[in-house]
């Protein structure tokens, strides 16, 4: 019986990303990264959309090289419709129209928040049954998203808390750039809190209703913090820097943990995943272990490869919507921003 072999394209942000899944195991994930954007602190859109023209050819002929399959090969094209940057996402589904239309092959459009739940389902093999079951909670957190979901299936996701201000992946940039210490800012707060004491600063919890979250608070208070020990010792950022790291990341996996507590209780569900790259940090994944333990949670917590954004969690989503029939029309324009 013939497979069904997807090529996923992800060009949403500054990672161009290919990958090749054949039913539902994975044969390939290419990730092309830009340093350019280090210097500037943050993502330049123009450069970014930039650096995916010259990217996007070489990692898509490498994906399949990889994958040890030819374009032949492929049943459909997976592509980020969005959300992400315009230009950027640009790249992606022109790439992606013009392959579909040289292959005479179908084209499924994918929504980026929507692949990185469902990155969970990426299978290693096919004897691969690590997959979470029906109906799960997810937590999504990236620089752009704190999001509690409650999935039914894969075509059925229900936001049920989110952040009503900044994401925690944000706050954790911008904490890191206050303190001088580049972009992006989260994987070195995070290498520096292992060395720093958790509970040396205290820093303001917000106090929302229901299930959102809120980061701008505490984000105020670190800078104020800092602004008040600055005045009296100039060199007080660089002789606490561990200590700084270790409490601002305790207190922001507090208040996401917190409140997804409070979803497994109101919902009834102990089947928890973690998405997005905010899921690579390591305060958050001990998190999740101690809670399977403390709260009998069944967890789901993604390899470092399907944390950030890669195509390999566009082909998955692209492959089950490709079994639905569910594929995308020539006219499909992308979207900067969207709701799941």
């Amino acid at each position: 019986m013939k497979k069904t072999i997807i090529l996923g394209i992800e060009s949403s942000c500054d990672d161009t990303s290919a990958a090749v899944i054949a039913d539902g195991v994975i044969l390939s994930n290419v990730i092309a990264s830009q340093a350019v954007h280090e210097s500037y602190g943050g993502v330049v859109p123009e450069l970014a959309s930039r650096c995916h023209q010259q990217n996007i050819v070489p990692v898509v002929s490498e994906a399949i090289k990889r994958a040890g399959i030819s374009k032949n090969d492929l049943s459909a094209i997976a592509f980020t419709r969005g959300p992400g940057l315009m230009g950027s996402l640009l790249v992606g589904t022109s790439f992606a129209k013009g392959l579909s239309s040289a292959l005479r092959i179908p084209m499924v459009d994918v929504n980026h928040l929507q692949a990185h739940v469902l990155a969970h389902f990426i299978k290693e093999n096919d004897t691969d049954t690590n997959q979470p079951q029906f109906p799960f909670l997810c937590l999504l957190v990236s620089g752009g998203n704190s999001q509690i979901i409650k999935v039914t299936s894969y075509n059925k996701m229900e936001v049920i808390g989110q952040t009503i201000d900044d994401a925690a992946g944000e706050a954790f940039d911008k904490c890191a750039k206050v303190m001088g210490l580049g972009y992006p800012g989260g994987p070195v707060v995070d290498r520096l809190a292992k060395e720093g004491d958790p509970k040396r600063f205290k820093f303001n919890k917000p106090h929302i209703q229901g299930l959102d979250y809120s980061f701008s608070g505490l984000k105020t208070s670190f800078l104020y913090m800092l602004r008040d020990n600055l005045k009296e010792n100039p060199q007080f950022i660089e002789e606490n820097k561990n200590d700084l790291c270790a409490s601002l990341q305790a207190t922001i996996v507090d208040i996401l943990m917190d409140k997804l507590r409070k979803a497994t209780k109101e919902t009834g569900i102990k089947e928890v995943a973690v998405a997005g790259g905010v899921s690579a940090n390591s305060a958050v994944r001990a998190a999740f272990e101690d809670h399977a333990v403390r709260y009998g949670w069944k967890i789901h917590v993604p390899k470092f490869a399907f944390t950030t954004d890669n195509a390999a969690m566009v082909a998955i989503t692209g492959y089950y919507k490709y079994l639905d029939g569910d594929c995308s029309s020539y006219d499909a324009v992308p979207f900067a921003r969207v709701e799941l």
